[in-house]
C-alpha cells in the first residue's frame, strides 16, 4: 500500500483545523494522511485526535522552528490564525509569516491559507463611514489577514476566503425584548450575510486538496447560504420552538454595545452590508458543495446545535 501523502494542519483542535482533520480520517481508503498541529498535544481535543488516528505533533505559531519541524515531509500544509485568541493584527501577520516560511522551507506541495479580505481596498482608512480602529485598520481580523496574503507569494498556494460561522450564533443568543419575545440584534438591515458551518470550512479545504493542482495559484470563496436578518430569526424560530424577532440596529449602536471586539464586528458587519453583491459574487455556494456535498444549511446545523444557544 503506498504512504499517504500528508497534510500538516494548523489550528488542528480548533473550528475550520479540526474540521479538516476529521474530514481527511474519515476518508479511510483515501490517499492522505494528517499530522494535527496543536499547542497543547495533551488537551482533550489533542487526545481526541490521536484516538481518531491523527498524527497529532506540538508546534506552536510563535516558534518557528516548532513550525519548520512540524511541516518537515508534509506534502500539504492548511494555514490558518486565530484572531480572537489576542486580538493583535501585528500577531496575525506574524503568524501568517511563520507559517508560509516553513511551508517554503518544507517544500510542500499545496498551501490552503485560510484568509479574508483587506477591507481597506473598499474602505480606505481615511472613509469616515466606519471608524478606522488600532490606528490604520477598518475591520481588523479582516484586514490583517487580507495583507498577509503576501507572504504566501511563491508557493503553491490557494488563497481560501472563509465567511461568518453559523456557530457564532451560539454566542449571538437571541435575548428577551421588553414584551418577552425573543431578540435577535443584527446591524445588517435588510442585507444578506454569507455564512457557513464552521465545520465545513475544513470539508471544504479537503476537498480543494483532493482536486490537487485545479486550485493551485487561484484565490476561491464559499458559504453555505446568504441570509437576512429576518431569515436568520425565522429559522432560530423554527429550531428554538418559540418566536425569535430580527431586531435590526445600526452598525455605530453595535459598536456602542462595549464587549471586546465590538467596535471590529460592528465594522465587519457594516462591511458585509455595504457590499453584500461582493460576497455574493465572492462566495460560491455551489463551489462549496462540490467540494463538500454534505454542506449544511443554518437549518440543518440549528436541527443538531439549537440545544447549544443559551435562552434566557
Amino acid at each position: 500500500m503506498p504512504e499517504k501523502k500528508i497534510i500538516a494542519v494548523t489550528g488542528a483542535t480548533g473550528a475550520q483545523g479540526g474540521g479538516l482533520v476529521r474530514a481527511i480520517l474519515k476518508d479511510k481508503g483515501g490517499e492522505y494522511g494528517v499530522r494535527a498541529l496543536t499547542r497543547d498535544i495533551n488537551s482533550p481535543k489533542a487526545k481526541a485526535l490521536e484516538e481518531m488516528g491523527a498524527e497529532v505533533v506540538a508546534a506552536n505559531l510563535d516558534d518557528r522552528e516548532s513550525l519548520k519541524d512540524a511541516f518537515h515531509g508534509a506534502f500539504g500544509a492548511f494555514a490558518v490564525t486565530f484572531f480572537w485568541d489576542h486580538f493583535s493584527p501585528e500577531k496575525e501577520n506574524a503568524h501568517a509569516k511563520a507559517m508560509a516560511g516553513a511551508a517554503r522551507k518544507a517544500g510542500v506541495q499545496h498551501v490552503i491559507w485560510s484568509t479574508l479580505e483587506d477591507t481597506r481596498r473598499w474602505v480606505p482608512a481615511s472613509d469616515t463611514r466606519m471608524p478606522t480602529l488600532m490606528g490604520r485598520y477598518k475591520v481588523p481580523h479582516f484586514d490583517a489577514k487580507g495583507e498577509s496574503d503576501q507572504y504566501f507569494n511563491g508557493l503553491p498556494v490557494t488563497n481560501l476566503l472563509t465567511t461568518f460561522y453559523w456557530d457564532n450564533l451560539i454566542g449571538m443568543a437571541p435575548k428577551k425584548g421588553p414584551d418577552g419575545t425573543l431578540v435577535f440584534t443584527l446591524p445588517m438591515g435588510d442585507k444578506k450575510l454569507a455564512g457557513i458551518v464552521a465545520e465545513d470550512i475544513g470539508r471544504c479545504a479537503f476537498g480543494v486538496f483532493k482536486r490537487g493542482p485545479e486550485f493551485i495559484g487561484k484565490t476561491i470563496g464559499i458559504a453555505g447560504e446568504l441570509l437576512t436578518g429576518t431569515q436568520i430569526a425565522a429559522a432560530l424560530s423554527a429550531a428554538l420552538g418559540r418566536e425569535v424577532r430580527y431586531n435590526p440596529v445600526t452598525p455605530a449602536m453595535f459598536r456602542g454595545f462595549g464587549f471586546p471586539g465590538a467596535a471590529d464586528l460592528g465594522n465587519m458587519f457594516q462591511f458585509y452590508a455595504e457590499f453584500e453583491s461582493h460576497f455574493a459574487e465572492t462566495r460560491d455556494i455551489a463551489l462549496a458543495r462540490s467540494l463538500n456535498p454534505s454542506l449544511q444549511t443554518l437549518a440543518q446545523w440549528l436541527a443538531v446545535n439549537a440545544k447549544r444557544i443559551p435562552i434566557e
